[in-house]
């Protein structure tokens, strides 16, 4: 190792520099208990030796909301919102009256972690699911001959070297294109992740995948157990390669449906006009994105624009009153509470409770697509996530609060080098 790469520094932290290759893995929508009863049911082997004897399995909280955007920028860049400014998959541009997704590199305030080590030297590499993130984790980085590898498995197939830093990937990994709405999507990420540290050794990797199974399937479910099996045999090869493989999820997921299997919605816009005049109010989702078949763009956290003359108080105290309701905050309240931008989010912040969704109005949700009973994500119940790591975290203060965020400094600075 070269001394002069001891410590990298990016957003405030030191990262030391990795004596073999990490692999930080975003595993999207999975709560804790999917890779607890997969072990149980004996479809991980490799998972069972690492939480039973090898690595250290720890919990940590993910950002609110509990989205996919938010949370893989925060774990990519080591701060929460506040800092690096992406607060959601959607949101609302009051300064030029704009609904936008938050997938434009321009967003982020602060650098990766990514850039900071290839700056140093490094060699990365990122794959990810969908290509809605793929702008944003490779913001800044340098592509073409000798720099970083960067693609979605969505679009595997218009990959470039002067665009992605990679050519020829279904070649690479003699898998056709997956579809969007399957499990595929995200084992297409973690074979391409070995074939790269077969042939690349990336210093740093970096692999984000899809929610469509999460979405779908309880925790203990086959369909589950038979997605978390086939990580655990790639998460085994990447192993046996040298790596320090360190897990965690973007956020959790619930169900979000009453006995008979129909969403729980409280559809806010339709309230807010309520309480004050028709579109007097604007109700902003940051869950949407464009990819609503398994979710309708329902999940448990909204914000709402409001006139300068509406009485917030008395509004916090009506809506507080909802049904389903768990949580509503005024945007300092709000921000303050979940570490995020207050020029990113509206007057007001709401949380519904752990098996109730927020819309807009009935009208705008497409449901159809819906082939099993709602299962989202958004809101304080799905924010507690895995944090596992193939070798023994040292040197953890005891008391520590830990976020999904926190990863790569454990994966750096707290696995013995």
């Amino acid at each position: 190792m070269n001394s002069q790469k001891s410590n990298v520094n990016v957003n405030g932290r030191d990262y030391r520099w990795p004596d073999s290759p990490r692999v930080v893995v975003c595993i999207d929508g999975s709560e804790p208990d999917y890779i607890e009863q997969a072990v149980a049911a004996g479809v991980m082997p490799w998972m069972k030796k690492v939480v039973e004897q090898q690595g250290s399995d720890l919990r940590a909280n993910c950002v609110v909301p509990s989205f996919t955007n938010p949370n893989n920028i925060s774990i990519v860049t080591g701060v929460p919102p506040v800092i690096h400014g992406i607060c959601g998959n959607f949101y609302y541009d009051k300064a030029n009256d704009r609904e936008v997704m938050m997938n434009e590199p321009e967003l982020l305030r602060t650098p990766t972690i990514f850039k900071a080590f290839q700056d140093a030297g490094a060699k990365v590499a990122v794959v990810t699911a969908k290509d809605k993130l793929r702008r944003l984790l490779g913001n800044e980085l340098r592509f073409g001959e000798g720099g970083a590898i960067c693609f979605s498995s969505e679009k595997s197939d218009q990959v470039s070297f002067a665009e992605n830093g990679i050519d020829n990937v279904l070649d690479m990994v003699d898998m056709e294109v997956p579809s969007v709405y399957s499990a595929e999507l995200s084992e297409f990420i973690f074979a391409a992740g070995v074939k790269l540290m077969e042939t690349v050794r990336p210093d740093l990797m970096y692999l984000s995948t899809t929610d469509y199974i999460q979405h779908k399937f309880a925790p203990g479910s086959d369909g589950a157990n038979s997605f978390y099996a086939m990580m655990d045999k790639y998460w085994a090869q990447l192993d046996a390669l040298g790596a320090v493989i360190a897990l965690t999820a973007d956020h959790g997921m619930n169900a979000k449906h009453d006995a008979a299997g129909d969403p729980n919605i409280i559809y806010l816009q339709d309230e807010m006009d309520r309480l004050m005049s028709p579109g007097a109010a604007r109700v902003i989702l940051p869950i949407t994105d464009p990819y609503v078949v398994h979710h309708g763009a329902l999940g448990s956290y909204a914000t709402v624009y409001l006139p300068e003359n509406a009485d917030i108080a008395e509004l916090i105290s009506r809506l507080s009153a909802i049904d389903g309701i768990e949580a509503v905050y005024t945007n300092q309240q709000g921000c303050e509470r979940f570490e995020l931008a207050q020029d990113r989010m509206g007057d007001l912040i709401l949380v519904s409770s752990k098996h109730v969704v927020i819309g807009t109005t009935a009208s705008r949700h497409d449901l159809s697509g819906l082939d099993v009973p709602l299962r989202s994500h958004g809101g304080v119940t799905e924010q507690q996530v895995p944090l596992i790591v193939s070798q023994p975290v040292v040197d953890l203060a005891q008391a520590q609060q830990l976020h999904n965020y926190d990863i790569f400094n454990l994966a750096l600075n707290h696995v013995a080098n």
